[in-house]
């Protein structure tokens, strides 16, 4: 009986698990569709290119290497993909049948890889306009295959930094990633930014920053509706459990506490841009939504429904900031991603330990400076050499027509642009 009902709850978690990894999946969607509509017409196709490329090439490079990095086991070499139901059996009756990591370990491995892309596709937004297609490629191989899962390794994976401490026994604690997964992605972002520079005629000589609309506000609006139904799998399914009551009862909250502190986010960032702009400021209502999601991924399982929409409302006050200073800081990032993702990700961050009491404010900083170091200095090597090698900044010419042609020979909307 009891081995019965550990394959029903096998079974249970297993489909669980690989549904919320499929709608992580889904987030590349939203991630395309949010960057082709805050883009200019003229970049579309290009910037749509690099969001299908890159999750291509982060499963190829997770699967090669970076979960073998990661959690010390590769797919290949740990026969991860095998299926052995006496063992698994066997091993659960050793454990009481306590029901831990009672799901198939190509499952996880699935679920892993979608996280990966999703902290490469932060990149892509912020150096989207003016950055040479493949040197974009090339960097994704080290950032999927060696930068995000080294760090993966010192947080989920356990292993000491370096050999030198431990952020579990700090008291470090990021449950869905809002550190490991979006302020890594902000990181290799910001790296990237600071050596390409900003787009031509962002800002004048004076210092003041001119608006460069996006082409398509509809399809931004979109990407950020999938995004906000992909978190549900990216917090729900970070339980990593579902086939027992409290565990059915911890998604749930997670779910409920995802979806509020968007609708928190979005609000405030309303409001916020009602008062300093005098306009409702779509933008900053779409940015507002995904920094209340980036604010809640750090502990979406202990707030109460209202702490969470607090939580969500700070992220979405923050944004509106954060955006204005970097643009005072002619850092320029189409897409708001480097707000979005890496500040209100340190915010998620610092936001654990109110209602988490395992952590520590002390241990969350302390695992935000070794996520954000990591990362940042990693890909400001990386970054540099493909500089230094081959270029990563497009042409004068090239950034005037438009990186659809540049890059890609055609355009997405070729009844209605001309370069």
């Amino acid at each position: 009986m009891e081995n019965q009902i550990f394959e029903l709850q096998y079974a249970i978690d297993t489909f669980y698990f690989l549904v919320c990894g499929a709608l992580v999946m889904w987030m590349a969607a939203g991630f395309a569709m949010l960057e082709a509509g805050l883009v200019r017409a003229k970049n579309t196709t290009e910037i749509l290119t690099k969001n299908v490329a890159l999750f291509a090439i982060s499963c190829i490079m997770y699967l090669v290497c970076g979960y073998a990095i990661m959690y010390g086991g590769g797919i290949f070499l740990s026969g991860i993909g095998d299926f052995d139901l006496a063992g698994v059996l066997s091993a659960s009756a050793e454990n009481g049948f306590d029901g831990d990591s009672v799901y198939s370990g190509a499952s996880d491995f699935f679920f892993q890889v979608v996280f990966v892309a999703t902290a490469m596709s932060i990149v892509s937004g912020a150096v989207a306009e003016r950055m040479k297609l493949w040197a974009f490629l090339i960097f994704a191989v080290v950032m999927t295959g060696v930068i995000y899962p080294l760090e993966g390794s010192w947080t989920w994976g356990g292993a000491e930094v370096f050999g030198m401490y431990n952020l579990g026994d700090l008291g470090f604690s990021d449950f869905a990633g809002s550190g490991i997964v979006h302020m890594a992605g902000a990181a290799a972002a910001l790296a990237g930014v600071l050596l390409l520079g900003a787009r031509k005629g962002k800002y004048g000589p004076n210092g003041e920053v001119h608006a460069i609309p996006g082409s398509n506000l509809p399809l931004a609006a979109l990407g950020t509706f999938i995004l906000w139904m992909g978190w549900f799998g990216f917090n729900g399914g970070s339980v990593l459990k579902l086939g027992d009551a409290a565990n059915a009862h911890s998604v749930a909250m997670v779910f409920l506490n995802t979806n509020t502190a968007a609708a928190g986010g979005a609000v405030a960032a309303l409001i916020v841009g009602r008062i300093l702009f005098g306009k409702a400021d779509l933008t900053m209502l779409l940015n507002g939504a995904l920094a209340g999601l980036v604010a809640i991924t750090a502990e979406p399982s202990t707030p109460t429904a209202l702490q969470a929409t607090l939580f969500g409302a700070l992220g979405g006050v923050l944004v509106v900031f954060s955006i204005l200073t970097l643009d005072k800081l002619k850092i320029d990032d189409p897409v708001g991603a480097i707000s979005v993702h890496g500040v209100v990700g340190l915010l998620g961050l610092l936001l654990v330990p109110v209602t988490n009491g395992d952590s520590s404010f002390s241990g969350q900083l302390i695992g935000a400076a070794t996520i954000f170091t990591w990362v940042f200095v990693a890909s400001l090597v990386v970054w540099g050499i493909l500089k230094v090698v081959m270029g990563i900044r497009v042409s004068e010419e090239e950034e005037y027509e438009g990186m659809d042609i540049a890059d890609c020979g055609m355009e997405a909307y070729p009844e209605f642009v001309k370069s």
